[in-house]
């Protein structure tokens, strides 16, 4: 009786000893080196872009444990107090084990779920590439600033092509990889990413969507690539194209206030058409950049008239005073649908048309240093 006793007590023990139920997650982490009583924060990134924490505990004996529940996979974030970096992993449900080295955030083994034994393979093979771009880089950056100062643009370009095969390599290992796993979390986050490529190649895009298992399209990012397929898909009425050399239709639409305001009135020597959202990833991004812009070209008349393709009034606004957007703002909060973006063949945001004073359209969707050189030449 008291060997049946025994046996039954190890058995507890190792059912008790991490072992996640069927709707519950159980994260546990073990890092040297960092004093007990430092806070561990599960963070996850919102879509606006901004991390928000949902969880803190604090270290004990070298280790954390955040325990709860995930209705779908989704990238988090794992930050240690008095360590600079993150370390990001899937949070699903299961047994999620991780050994953080303090020093090197970024060689952290996640281990213990499907998803994120997938990340850290897929992750692996990554660092595989970028030790040979951190090679070339190393063995190059001498030749590359002695043909810059004699200015030889035979070698300068001949390097670029060298380098900008590792980016090849990049591409072409991500979509072997969505390809080959339809079943894998991480394959929708490429597919998203796919998007904001410099000339995005949709069909392709399209046929990795559909190649995805039920399970990972029925998640939030799985939704959000079939929304923005369809959008970029459908068939659309046709509708003159808005080209460089032709004048941009006039249009008007509610500013936050409600009030009506129009392209016409908006006008400044240069004008910079922006559409975007609140949601868009990519235009938040951009929005410091357009801040910048608008600071420094404002006075020598630039104007900016930013129309969002929200669809939700305050998070509209929140946005505008998140990332101090102090010029014209417009929107009629229908999405892709908003009238404006279907007068100008808008399919993706961000999206930039560029008129002057006249009202012609000069430049189209520049983004960064290109976009403050073409501002820069027209004033």
């Amino acid at each position: 009786m008291k060997k049946i006793l025994l046996v039954l007590t190890a058995l507890t023990v190792l059912i008790s000893c991490n072992k996640a139920g069927e709707n519950e997650y159980i994260v546990t982490g073990t890092i040297k080196g960092i004093a007990d009583g430092k806070s561990v924060i599960l963070e996850v990134q919102d879509e606006t872009g901004q991390l928000k924490p949902i969880d803190t505990v604090k270290l004990e004996k070298g280790k954390f444990t955040f325990t709860g529940s995930s209705k779908e996979p989704d990238m988090h974030l794992i930050s240690i107090e008095t360590i600079e970096g993150k370390v990001p992993f899937i949070l699903e449900n299961g047994d999620i084990e991780m050994v953080i080295n303090k020093d090197s955030l970024n060689i952290t083994k996640v281990t213990g779920t499907y998803n994120n034994e997938e990340l850290s393979s897929y992750k692996e093979k990554g660092m595989a590439i970028q030790k040979k771009m951190m090679k070339f880089q190393k063995d190059n950056t001498a030749i590359m600033q002695v043909a810059q100062q004699k200015q030889d643009t035979v070698a300068m370009n001949k390097l670029r092509k060298a380098y900008s095969k590792f980016q090849d390599e990049f591409t072409t290992q991500s979509e072997a990889y969505v390809g080959s796993h339809p079943k894998a979390f991480i394959s929708a986050l490429i597919i998203e990413g796919m998007f904001n490529q410099m000339a995005p190649d949709y069909k392709k895009i399209n046929k990795f969507y559909e190649g995805l298992d039920k399970s990972v399209k029925d998640t939030k990012h799985g939704k959000k690539i079939k929304k923005n397929l369809d959008q970029l898909l459908k068939p659309v009425a046709a509708v003159a194209p808005v080209e460089i050399g032709t004048i941009a239709p006039e249009f008007s639409a509610p500013n936050p206030e409600g009030k009506m305001v129009s392209l016409k009135e908006s006008k400044g020597k240069v004008t910079i058409i922006d559409f975007w959202a609140s949601w868009c990833k990519p235009c938040r991004q951009e929005n410091p950049n357009m801040v910048a812009l608008y600071k420094e070209f404002h006075a020598k008349g630039l104007n900016i008239v930013s129309v969002s393709l929200d669809e939700k009034a305050d998070e509209w606004k929140k946005a505008i005073a998140s990332d101090k957007l102090t010029w014209t703002n417009i929107s009629n909060l229908k999405d892709f649908e908003d009238p404006i973006a279907i007068q100008y063949s808008i399919k993706l945001i961000p999206s930039t048309i560029i008129i002057d004073a006249s009202g012609k359209v000069v430049a189209k969707d520049l983004r960064g240093a290109e976009l403050k050189a073409k501002i820069a030449s027209l004033l």
